[in-house]
């Protein structure tokens, strides 16, 4: 069977390589080994499989990809500093579980509770963190349920922020993706998720990283990996080739090798089927405009940035410009007058509004007067 597969691929390769686009297979339900998934494209957000991608579960330490992207949003914003120093609460201590072994009032810095958080998803670690942004494990949790609200993770409802079992504590796989989209648009994130093995208390702990397929699969940037007896098996994986990132979300598997082995084969689906093009915006002429001071004004549009495409057809994107034939003044600088629509096929991959690029005033008697002085006095 395994050589049966690599010569499939052997073969797919070859004929990209001879520029045909080829369309790999449809994943079978027993090579996804988990009763939900789903493969997200992290720049679009278009799902490329989903497997029950909404029914509620629970989702172990996944659950720190949120409460990591609300410490990442803190950094950010400046309210704390990767060098600040945390004291560890009682209750942080107490966590159970995968963990740093907290003791009550020890202390750490924010950067090194990031490497335990991410790297041996140490569930006191990320407690402590939540209490030091938040003041309180309680506070933060309600933060998080708003960040998923912001967010549209309708299946979610966080009751503490490390993802052990908890009556009620659920999310899903397209809820896990969502939140592993935005956490890594923050790409420092990826120093601690990329790392194998690192060390705090001076070098006294060492951390290995739960992600075995930062050793095993081309590309992998991530990112969370979750395992409790209510939610099996579960990881968000995430990667990139060829500038295209993915994120695979796999929760419920009954062992980890499985997690692992249905990650690594959504990947090789999305890599082997999907690719980014990356158009050119089309010129935009003058459009006239009637009763003005003016008589045309210019037209301009946002670049369409990158679209997702059928692997092998990146070239093949086209763009049509729709604009009105004519405007009547006033027009406003930033008024919608046409769009430009990027195309695969006839399918409308992404429609981008063109806009005036000038206020242009309607004529009046005054306007023309003074237009009039104007042109006298320059000649005087």
């Amino acid at each position: 069977m395994k050589l049966k597969k690599r010569l499939v691929c052997l073969a797919m390769g070859l004929l990209c390589v001879m520029g045909i686009p080829v369309q790999a297979s449809a994943i079978s339900e027993d090579e996804v080994k988990a009763p939900a998934a789903v493969l997200m494209e992290a720049e679009t957000g278009k799902l490329l499989y989903e497997k029950n991608p909404h029914e509620k579960r629970a989702a172990a330490s996944i659950t720190k990809v949120m409460t990591l992207l609300l410490v990442m949003e803190a950094i950010d914003s400046g309210r704390i500093t990767l060098e600040d120093t945390v004291t560890a609460s009682a209750h942080a201590a107490s966590m159970g579980g995968s963990d740093i072994w907290l003791e009550e009032g020890e202390t750490m810095t924010v950067d090194d509770l990031l490497k335990a958080t991410v790297i041996m998803s140490a569930n006191d670690a990320a407690v402590a963190l939540a209490e030091y942004v938040a003041g309180t494990e309680d506070e933060f949790v309600t933060l998080l349920n708003q960040k998923a609200q912001e967010l549209g993770m309708s299946d979610t409802v966080f009751k503490n922020c490390n993802g052990l079992d908890e009556e009620g504590h659920l999310t899903s796989a397209y809820d896990v993706a969502l939140m592993s989209k935005e956490l890594i648009r923050h790409e420092a994130i990826f120093r601690y998720a990329g790392t194998w093995i690192d060390y705090v208390r001076n070098g006294a702990t060492q951390l290995v990283n739960t992600n075995k397929l930062l050793k095993t699969y081309e590309g992998i940037t991530g990112l969370k990996t979750g395992t409790t007896g209510q939610a099996g098996s579960c990881i968000s994986a995430t990667a990139e080739r060829n500038g295209m990132k993915l994120i695979a979300v796999v929760l419920g598997s009954a062992n980890t090798a499985d997690r692992f082995s249905s990650a690594a084969v959504l990947l090789d689906y999305g890599y082997a089927n999907w690719a980014m093009a990356s158009p050119e915006t089309p010129s935009l002429p003058e459009v006239p405009v009637g009763k003005g001071m003016s008589t045309s004004v210019g037209a301009v549009t946002e670049s369409p940035g990158r679209l997702l495409v059928t692997k092998g057809r990146e070239a093949d994107v086209t763009s049509e410009l729709v604009l009105e034939e004519t405007l009547m003044a006033p027009v406003k600088a930033g008024q919608t007058i046409g769009t430009v629509r990027y195309l695969l096929d006839g399918e409308v991959l992404k429609e981008i509004p063109v806009t005036a690029e000038a206020d242009v005033e309607a004529v009046t008697f005054r306007s023309a007067f003074l237009a009039l002085l104007n042109a006298l006095l320059s000649v005087c």
